[in-house]
């Protein structure tokens, strides 16, 4: 299955690079690697979010796409289906099958037929429209639950929420194709 995941992956980047998708910017880490892509999220507008870049790893499994990967934020985000250490709790990159809690039904989990595309769109509205009922990150969830607008946030973008550079080698536009370099600040309240 290596051969085939890796050419699959080939393929998504390719696309990717070819046909960007408006939000965010995915690359190889390294580029002997193909399992391990690095992703730039930009702020979607309207939310407490905008504003901000957003820098998460994708770890692809070897047997991709009959299993999904992994989504780790490395940029400091305070959200309810974020865990404080940066993990993605989202129905979409669930293992497929049965919830054993009964929360999610098996076609809102993880599918072969989903992509590189699928998943950061998802990840993208997941930031507009978070699942305090199912919350990875139970205080988040909470403050959410209870100041929706964000008024008394304990996280608030201002600029951009990656502090230092990032490289550009390796990743499709827009948002690369805009800026290459930002110096951010995030504030606490």
């Amino acid at each position: 299955m290596t051969e085939q995941s890796a050419l699959l992956l080939r393929k998504q980047l390719a696309e990717l690079n070819k046909n960007p998708v408006e939000g965010f910017s995915a690359g190889l880490i390294d580029d002997d690697d193909i399992y391990k892509w690095e992703v730039v999220i930009i702020g979607p507008q309207d939310t407490l979010f905008e504003g901000g870049f957003f820098k998460a790893y994708l770890t692809f499994p070897y047997d991709y796409p009959l299993r999904p990967p992994k989504m780790k934020f490395i940029t400091e985000i305070w959200h309810p289906n974020v865990a404080k250490n940066g993990d993605v709790c989202i129905s979409i990159l669930h293992e497929p099958g049965e919830d054993k809690f009964g929360y999610e039904k098996p076609e809102e989990r993880w599918l072969p037929i989903h992509t590189v595309e699928t998943i950061m769109i998802s990840v993208i509205s997941m930031l507009a429209d978070p699942n305090s009922d199912s919350p990875a990150n139970v205080d988040a969830a909470k403050e959410w639950r209870e100041d929706p607008n964000g008024v008394n946030c304990k996280f608030q973008v201002k600029g951009n929420a990656f502090r230092g550079k990032i490289s550009t080698k390796g990743f499709c536009t827009p948002c690369f194709a805009i800026q290459r370099n930002w110096l951010t600040s995030t504030t606490f309240l």
